[in-house]
Parts: structure tokens; C-alpha cells; sequence
């Protein structure tokens, strides 16, 4: 059984498909039942985000891979042809290292995205909290989130144009210019759009009017940002004066149409409107960026800002990798050791069913010696054996790679006769 991830993510795949195979838009813990019913692997975890879905499991590769392919694809209602060539797969410390990179927001659309520590952390939680995962997961995620959050502590990667929303902003100001005196409109009253609205009040525009479906949250959100909240259905009011709209929803059917897009551009007399569409799945029909003096972008859209952010970071992007590949190596040793064990602990039994069987071998012996003696005895064969193992059970915690250790596990057990060890080991456990 090895460590493996099986994905798709913005770099693999498009909005799309992306938003097709959205888990978050759905019941997840029914997901993670309906994964577990297919005894496809021993521990798993589905991470899904607005940027990927990945599902990192205990399992043998080979067989996994087509299965969980399979999975995705049946829940989403998917042909198997269509999601195929968007997965990749990852094993052991290519895993590792991808799931701490994402941790620590280095693999984000937008690099130091905040948001994404408190997702992993979730899907852990959901994963865990249906029994989905076991000691290696566990661990792995443990270690994954205290890599991010020495990612975030030791870096500025999570300081200024970081996050997707601000990154949308930056987009905006190159169509209006300063966006101070304009009216924005939130849609959603979630994380992201939470973030959205605190950006936009650091710009100090005009007016940022909040919709959300329930009215108690657009209320907190507005308060929160001198805003105004704005009933589900006064929408269309609003759009009729709004600059900047953005969306950010999590819907699973689009909030604006294109009819109703047109409809507003009447009244506006095709004055701009600007919309960022956030969701994953989109929350704003994509031919309503076919309307003139419509700029509508997606999430997909923001890849030029990344660049330019990407460029003025790397001293930090750079700090932060080095942060993931020290904790990567960690986690790595720990396996590493944890698949020897077996061996190692089926080595110094044998060793030690030796030792005692010479110690009885030789009682006639030893019979005449005191008590005093005879225990000075047991501690200097004692001794002797620790001595003796120790060069081996070092070399082999700390062989390589995985196929290293098995070759040498193997080996041992050829040398030292250690099945017997080794099936009493399994059956312990």
C-alpha cells in the first residue's frame, strides 16, 4: 500500500469541468460514505475546492487510480472518457510534497491564497470525522497543516495582493482606474466575499451594497464594511447603478443570467459594468460577457495577475518551498521508519528468541553463579544484541526510498528466517 493522490485542479483542467466535479456544492460526507462503500482504499480524504479536487488515499496504485477515477466521475454524472485526461496521480513524497505546497497556499491560482488552510483542515475533519482515515492520514494531515502555518508565519506569502479576491480587484482598477466614489455589489456572504468587501473598502468606493439569500448575513457583512444589505430580490435594483459587481456564491445554477444581465445593461444605457465572477460552480452565465459594455471575468481569468504576482514574490515563494521541503522531509522519515517496523521489530525478536535460547541452553551451567551474577549475565547478552542490531535497524529507518526498504526488508527476512516473526507481527495488529 502506498501514499497516493489522485486530482484535478486549475492547472489540469478547465472551470468547466472543475465546476462539474465540485464536491463542495454537495453533500460531502454523503461523498465520503459512497467513497468508503467501494472499499477502493484503506484511509482517504477529499479535498474539494473553487481550483481543484483531490483525494488523497492509503491504497495500491495501481488499482486505485482507475478506481477513483471512476468515482468522481459516477458522482458527478461524468463520462469516465471526460474526466481521464485532466487526473494526475502522485505517490508517496510527490503526494506529500503537493499536499503541503497547497497547505501552505503555493499551488493557489493566486500564490499565498488564505483561505486554503482552513479548507484542508475541513476536509480533513470531514474525512476523520466519518472514520475515512487511519494513522498515516492522519498524520500526513497533522503535518500538512503545521506546514502551512509555518508557511504563513515565516513569510509575508500571505500578505498584500495574495488572494483571489484582491487579485480581482487589482483587475478592476485596470479597466476603471482608482475605484474610489464607485458603487460595488457583493453577491454571497460567505469567506470570499467577506474578503472581497474588506478589500473594497480599503479602496474606498463609493458604496458597497451586500445580497445574500439570507438577509441576516448580507446584514453582518455590511456591517461589517459600512455597507448596505440589499434583499435577494432588490438585486436587479441594484445592478442598475453598480460599477463592480462580484460573486461569490457557491450556487449550483447560476445567479445571473444573460437575459437578466441584458435587461439591466438597457436601463444602465450600456454604461460598463464590470462583474468578477468567483464561483466555483460560475454564478454568472458565461455568454453575459458576450453583452457589450459587459467585462466579465472568471475565477480562470485572474492567471495574469498570478504571473505578475508570482514575479514580485519569489524571494517569498522561495522561502516558503524551502519551509514545505523541510517539513516534507520530516513527514518522509517518519513513513520511511513506520515500514520498517515490521522488520525491525521482527529482527530484534529473533534476535532475542537466540538470546534467551542460549541462556537456557547453557542453565547447567550458570546454575552455580548468584543471583547477582546471573543477572550481569542477562545484561551483557542483553547488551550484545542492542549492539548488534543497531547499525541495521539505523540503515534501514533511514534507507532511501520505499523500494530500497523493502528490497533490504526482504533480505533480512531471507538471512534471519524471520516469517514466523513477521506473520506473528501482522496478526498482532
Amino acid at each position: 500500500m502506498s501514499l497516493i493522490l489522485v486530482g484535478l485542479s486549475h492547472r489540469t483542467a478547465p472551470i468547466e469541468l472543475r465546476e462539474r466535479v465540485d464536491f463542495s456544492t454537495r453533500d460531502v460526507t454523503r461523498a465520503v460514505r459512497e467513497l468508503a462503500a467501494r472499499r477502493a482504499t484503506e484511509e482517504f480524504v477529499i479535498l474539494s475546492t473553487c481550483n481543484r479536487v483531490e483525494i488523497y488515499a492509503v491504497a495500491d496504485p495501481g488499482a486505485a487510480r482507475p478506481a477513483i477515477g471512476r468515482f468522481v466521475a459516477d458522482y458527478h454524472g461524468l463520462p469516465v472518457d471526460r474526466l481521464d485526461p485532466h487526473l494526475y496521480l502522485q505517490l508517496d513524497a510527490a503526494a506529500t510534497r503537493h499536499l503541503f505546497r497547497v497547505a501552505g497556499g503555493l499551488d493557489s491560482m493566486v500564490v499565498g491564497e488564505p483561505q486554503i488552510l482552513g479548507q484542508v483542515k475541513q476536509a480533513y475533519q470531514v474525512a476523520a470525522d466519518a472514520h475515512a482515515t487511519g494513522p498515516l492520514l492522519n498524520r500526513l494531515f497533522t503535518c500538512a497543516l503545521a506546514a502551512g502555518k509555518r508557511v504563513r508565519a515565516e513569510t509575508g506569502i500571505g500578505e498584500g495582493a495574495m488572494s483571489v479576491s484582491y487579485a480581482a480587484l487589482s483587475l478592476a482598477r485596470k479597466i476603471f482606474g482608482e475605484l474610489t466614489g464607485r458603487t460595488a455589489l457583493i453577491v454571497g456572504a460567505g469567506d470570499m466575499a467577506k474578503l472581497t468587501a474588506t478589500h473594497l473598502r480599503s479602496q474606498h468606493v463609493g458604496e458597497i451594497a451586500v445580497a445574500s439569500r439570507r438577509l441576516a448575513s448580507a446584514e453582518a457583512l455590511a456591517g461589517r464594511v459600512e455597507g448596505s444589505p440589499v434583499p435577494w430580490s432588490d438585486i436587479g435594483r441594484v445592478l442598475e447603478r453598480a460599477d463592480v459587481v462580484v460573486t461569490a456564491t457557491g450556487a449550483s445554477e447560476p445567479v445571473l443570467t444573460r437575459d437578466r444581465v441584458q435587461a439591466v445593461m438597457r436601463t444602465r444605457r450600456n454604461r460598463p459594468l464590470f462583474i468578477i465572477d468567483l464561483g466555483v460552480p460560475r454564478d454568472v452565465e458565461a455568454s453575459a460577457g458576450e453583452l457589450e459594455q459587459v467585462f466579465l471575468y472568471n475565477i480562470d481569468d485572474l492567471q495574469g495577475i498570478v504571473s505578475e504576482s508570482l514575479t514580485r514574490r519569489t524571494h517569498q515563494i522561495d522561502r516558503a518551498d524551502a519551509i514545505v521541503a523541510d517539513e516534507v522531509d520530516k513527514f518522509i522519515a517518519w513513513l520511511r521508519s513506520r515500514n520498517a517496523v515490521p522488520t525491525v521489530v521482527a529482527l530484534r525478536q529473533r534476535f532475542e528468541d537466540i538470546r534467551r535460547a542460549e541462556l537456557k541452553r547453557l542453565e547447567p551451567k550458570l546454575s552455580g553463579m548468584t543471583p547477582e551474577a546471573r543477572a550481569r549475565v542477562d545484561d551483557v547478552t542483553r547488551l550484545i544484541v542492542e549492539k548488534l542490531l543497531l547499525t541495521p535497524t539505523e540503515q534501514l529507518k533511514s534507507a532511501p526510498d520505499q523500494r530500497t526498504i523493502e528490497a533490504w526488508a526482504d533480505a533480512l527476512a531471507r538471512l534471519f528466517a524471520l516469517t514466523g516473526e513477521l506473520e506473528r507481527e501482522d496478526g498482532g495488529r
